[in-house]
């Protein structure tokens, strides 16, 4: 009998960390084994009857969802919306990443869900007990919805980024006293002490990213900010962007105005600018997206800038493939 005791205390502990064992894998196996989320960028699933999607409550969401992308000379919509009966929303559809339930209801409602079937995933719902109810949420939540499928997006690119491999940015990036995960497949166009231009080649074109610095002066004398980052980068692009024929050089073109956007960056003040540009006596022109972030630490702004050249393909998600990037620093 003075034997049992032990035996039995050592078989409960043995029996205990089995089940430790198998909960830890079973939660690990759990969170591996997460659906992935589908669908293109910038995509919306909007599931809805046809009699709401054909009245106002469709033309509402196409206005806010499908606005114009600023800065774009040619027209494409901020998101690319499909629409879907209840009915017909099941299987593959369910993985989608950004989803919109609308529906009537017996309350007025609006639910924010993330990772609902899978990751990562935005499923949002709005319900009203009639049109007019409906109408005001989504004049109400829209700017959130877009801004939370934008950082999605955003975040989405940067993933596939990593997975498609990155550039060993050791060399410049320390210089200018940041991390950014940039991919492999831009190769230096152009380097100099203080200035960086990287290009990778697409199919009908090239994407392009700038890095450099300018003195605080430069952008914030006499608190004219719109037309001094219009002059910092021409005369950048007069410096350093050159065409293949002789006198041919970047400019702001001055048929679209820039939009200009004070933001932050990090916790860092920014300014944020989207426009197009253009060549100076060429035909070649295309989108860019700017951001000048303040950099206390080293008395100057850091300005980082992506820009398209692609006549004959839309520009929406090469933006967002260059905003994938530029929002990928960090400051040392």
């Amino acid at each position: 009998m003075s034997y049992t005791y032990p035996i039995m205390k050592r078989v409960q502990q043995i029996i205990a960390f089995a089940v430790i064992i198998c909960c830890i894998f079973s939660c690990s196996k759990s969170k591996t084994d997460t659906a992935i989320s589908e669908g293109e960028i910038n995509e919306i699933s909007v599931i809805i009857s046809d009699v709401l999607w054909n009245g106002e409550v469709g033309d509402s969401l196409r206005k806010k969802l499908a606005a114009p992308v600023d800065g774009l000379n040619m027209e494409e919509p901020i998101f690319t919306i499909n629409q879907y009966h209840e009915q017909s929303f099941g299987g593959d559809l369910k993985r989608g990443r950004n989803i919109i339930f609308v529906e009537k209801g017996d309350k007025k409602n609006f639910d924010f869900k993330q990772d609902n079937v899978c990751t990562p995933q935005n499923t949002f719902t709005i319900t009203g007990k009639n049109t007019a109810q409906i109408l005001e949420l989504i004049q109400m939540h829209a700017d959130e919805i877009i801004k939370t499928i934008r950082q999605t997006e955003i975040a989405v690119n940067q993933k596939r980024n990593e997975k498609a491999g990155l550039m060993d940015t050791k060399d410049f990036a320390g210089k200018y006293g940041i991390t950014i995960k940039m991919p492999a497949a831009y190769k230096p166009a152009l380097q100099m002490d203080n200035f960086l231009w990287l290009k990778k080649e697409i199919p009908g074109g090239n994407t392009n990213m700038l890095l450099y610095r300018v003195p605080f002066n430069v952008i914030d004398n006499k608190k004219d900010m719109i037309n001094n980052i219009i002059k910092m980068r021409d005369s950048i692009g007069t410096r350093y962007i050159h065409g293949q024929e002789k006198g041919t050089f970047m400019l702001t073109e001055e048929a679209y105005s820039p939009y200009v956007f004070m933001t932050s960056f990090n916790d860092k003040r920014a300014f944020e600018t989207r426009g197009n540009w253009e060549m100076e006596n060429d035909f070649m022109n295309g989108p860019f997206v700017n951001y000048a972030i303040r950099d206390e630490k080293n008395k100057c702004y850091l300005v980082i800038e992506g820009f398209i050249y692609s006549p004959s393909s839309p520009k929406r998600d090469l933006i967002v493939e260059l905003e994938s990037i530029i929002k990928s620093v960090t400051f040392l």
